[in-house]
């Protein structure tokens, strides 16, 4: 999948282009129905099917005191993206210039820079433009004008819940993740950038990676069992999730640990995506480190057997 940064850099995808626009936070169900417009389309003409997303998410921007916790950042939603197969991703830079964009001068850019734009396909009640002032009867208009289709795609719904962002973090917040599978079409993830930490957990003979993640909505913390992808294999694994109170974590900031199995590569640096199978206990402070070490071990046996069956 090619990815390109500015609008003018779709004269560099193939024509006809078929394009989907969102914020597209998670890439649950109904981002994908819009998305999987797009992909027919351009599978049906021969053409390219591209997806239009902003970074950061525009109410960062626009209403930073109401931004939500994100489900994805744009590196893990590029990844998911590219899953899809779709053939381009467009990220456009969210700025508060690019804020008072007319909605008419957006749309002629996409048409001017594009090798034949011949449809785009948003969610029933997409907004576009400075003050939120585009809207799908505007988008069908400005269709006309340009000659290009719009698909406006209908809300997908689960268990008579429409499928949202909004919902998905609900269900992630309280740890149920049967339900934010649903709502994804895929188990909920974290990506994370292993970075340097105490090596504390090596000399407890549990070396863990810490994960500088690139989502705002954690599970609950606590211990569980997971299974992660590095490089595209797949291991087993022990996370915790929380302040680390036997350490002393003055400053109380939440962290992602993790110990995979079987698994003794230096990876600073690199990505990891953990998924989460069980939970297994809240997070406690120890007596000590001897105590915190048995723990562990008890944790990592379990998680195993949770994976091993997962597995089977």
């Amino acid at each position: 999948m090619k990815v390109i940064r500015a609008i003018d850099g779709l004269r560099f995808v193939p024509g006809p282009i078929h394009l989907a626009i969102g914020v597209f936070d998670g890439i649950h169900l109904g981002h994908r129905a819009v998305i999987q417009e797009a992909i027919v389309g351009a599978n049906a003409s021969g053409g390219s099917s591209v997806v239009l997303t902003f970074h950061p998410h525009p109410v960062k921007i626009l209403r930073p005191e109401k931004a939500p916790r994100l489900l994805t950042s744009t590196q893990h939603k590029t990844k998911l993206v590219g899953r899809l197969g779709v053939n381009a991703l467009l990220i456009q830079d969210f700025t508060p210039e690019f804020s008072k964009t007319r909605p008419e001068i957006f749309i002629q850019r996409l048409v001017t820079s594009a090798d034949r734009l011949v449809q785009i396909s948003v969610g029933q009640d997409w907004t576009f433009g400075v003050n939120r002032s585009g809207t799908v009867a505007l988008l069908k208009d400005l269709a006309s004008r340009f000659s290009f289709t719009i698909s406006s795609v209908q809300p997908v719904t689960i268990e008579g819940q429409i499928v949202s962002s909004t919902l998905v973090r609900s269900a992630v917040e309280i740890g149920n993740f049967s339900l934010a599978a649903k709502l994804l079409g895929r188990p909920f993830t974290i990506l994370g950038t292993v970075s340097e930490g105490s090596h504390l957990g090596r000399q407890l003979g549990f070396p863990t990676a810490n994960l500088r993640t690139h989502n705002e909505q954690f599970p609950p913390n606590g211990v569980y069992a997971v299974k992660a992808w590095h490089d595209e294999t797949e291991f087993g694994g022990v996370a915790n999730i929380g302040v680390r109170p036997t350490l002393g974590n003055q400053a109380g900031e939440r962290l992602l640990e993790l110990h995979l199995f079987d698994f003794d590569r230096d990876i600073y640096g690199q990505d990891v995506e953990v998924c989460f199978l069980d939970y297994l206990r809240t997070e406690k402070k120890f007596a000590g480190l001897d105590e915190l070490r048995s723990q562990i071990a008890r944790d990592a046996e379990r998680a195993r057997q949770i994976y091993e069956a997962h597995s089977a």
